[in-house]
């Protein structure tokens, strides 16, 4: 008698498996992500059997690389984010919102690389007919992109191997199914095994496969971890539903550096490239209004120019509120008690909000200064000038500590017409000097802002 599937529950935030439901996973500590699962039956592999399996081992000298060939997107944007284009035989996954423009990248590659090379477009959410009218609402014009719609995972590797395309996009992930799984589309196990079987064919025939993740309610991309860990890349596609905006970021790269960022915006043909981020967050700033301070931030090798907003005002409740968007909250409270203790700036009884503008986060220590500063200048009521930059690491005892790449964010505010340059003294003996800014080097955060006038 054959044995019978068995019934196991899974987590859909980090893969753990129990044998019975529980409201709370006990791995990761979320709720409500525990999914009813069926086991198949494990087959005889050699391993049980007691016969041994082949297997080839080579040593590394004998193996000759060959010279790394990268296929160029047509969007320096997403080039920059991959480090330099896309590899050979890589597996990359792109996760977002819905609506954000994950499709849209992707139909905007293929009218790009689709003039040299053959892609497989394969989707499992539209039909050939919706996916012709987006491309021609998009301009693209691909006499060699072929149209696959199936969520057959089986069938889809049939069609890699017998059409042999150059590139292959899977949309998505998340309605790929497995037949000989029981479970159903879009389960911890089908997202992990048609990942794994997909991974297998490209790697065999080194074919770059793009593959799109549907993400949860947290904004991580939906399935198990393990799922970030087959692929090569991961990608994620950011941006407010109520702006135009975009901001491609990789968190995980094995060809490239996972610090730079893409910009783009939404419009009516598609994605446009943001080739002057500063200028695009910079618009619209106040003027003569207190509160506001301009910041340089690194990300990758690109310098950004962003406007954080402060607000300081009586609390109306016995604990003041303290509220950040693009900052992160902790460090936000460690800051106003460095300003009460080390700089006698007190906000002790005072409600106060920081906001970054343009849907950007301050994640790295250079950002402490222009968000100091633009507190205190919401509490003191004076505006800071329209031509300052800030920048720099504030420690416990108030003082300034050095940054990275001081020059590449001097040249950067001085290319946008900046004057003035606010920034740790010890940063100074590593500048290059400069006529048409001045460079203001101070020990700590009260001097910083006395510098201001």
């Amino acid at each position: 008698m054959p044995p019978k599937n068995k019934t196991i529950y899974v987590c859909s935030q980090c893969g753990f498996e129990m044998p019975k439901w529980a409201g709370k996973c006990p791995s990761c500590g979320e709720w409500n992500t525990v999914q009813e699962e069926m086991r198949m039956p494990e087959r005889n592999s050699p391993l049980a059997s007691g016969r041994p399996g082949a297997y080839a081992v080579r040593p590394i000298g004998d193996i000759c690389p060959e010279g790394e060939h990268r296929h160029l997107t047509g969007l320096p944007e997403l080039d920059r984010v991959l480090g330099g284009g896309i590899v050979r035989g890589a597996l990359m996954l792109i996760g977002g919102d819905p609506g954000i423009g994950k499709s849209t990248l992707l139909l905007q590659i293929c009218g790009n690389l689709g003039q040299q090379l053959k892609i497989l477009y394969v989707s499992g959410e539209e039909s050939e007919r919706q996916i012709k009218l987006r491309a021609d609402r998009l301009g693209v014009i691909s006499p060699r992109l072929y149209i696959l719609c199936e969520t057959d995972v089986e069938t889809i590797l049939d069609a890699m191997r017998s059409e042999k395309p150059d590139i292959v996009i899977i949309d998505s992930i998340q309605t790929m199914n497995l037949a000989g799984i029981a479970s159903s589309s879009g389960s911890v196990t089908q997202v992990r095994e048609c990942t794994n079987a997909i991974m297998k064919v490209a790697k065999g025939s080194d074919t770059p496969v793009f593959i799109v993740g549907h993400v949860n309610k947290d904004g991580a991309i939906a399935g198990p971890k393990v799922m970030e860990h087959i692929v090569d890349c991961v990608l994620y596609f950011e941006g407010d539903a109520h702006t135009s905006y975009r901001i491609l970021r990789c968190v995980k790269n094995r060809y490239g550096s996972t610090n730079e960022i893409g910009v783009f915006e939404m419009r009516t043909q598609g994605l446009c490239e943001v080739e002057n981020p500063s200028l695009m967050l910079l618009s619209g700033r106040p003027v003569n209004v207190s509160g506001t301070c301009v910041a340089c931030m690194m990300e990758g090798s690109r310098p950004l120019l962003a406007e954080v907003q402060g607000l300081v005002s009586p609390t109306g409740f016995g604990n003041p509120r303290r509220m950040s968007t693009g900052f992160d909250y902790n460090r936000l409270s460690l800051l106003l008690a460095v300003l009460e203790k080390r700089a006698g700036y007190f906000f002790s009884n005072l409600d106060a909000y920081i906001n970054v503008v343009g849907g950007l986060r301050l994640d790295e220590p250079a950002g402490d200064l222009p968000v100091a500063l633009s507190l205190i200048s919401s509490l003191k009521d004076t505006p800071v000038g329209e031509g300052i930059v800030a920048f720099g690491e504030i420690g416990l005892a108030g003082e300034l500590r050095a940054v990275s790449n001081a020059e590449v964010r001097l040249n950067e505010a001085a290319r946008l017409g900046f004057s003035h340059v606010i920034l740790p003294y010890h940063n100074l003996k590593s500048l290059t000097a400069r006529e048409d800014v001045e460079v203001i080097g101070v020990h700590t955060v009260r001097e910083a802002y006395e510098a201001l006038s």
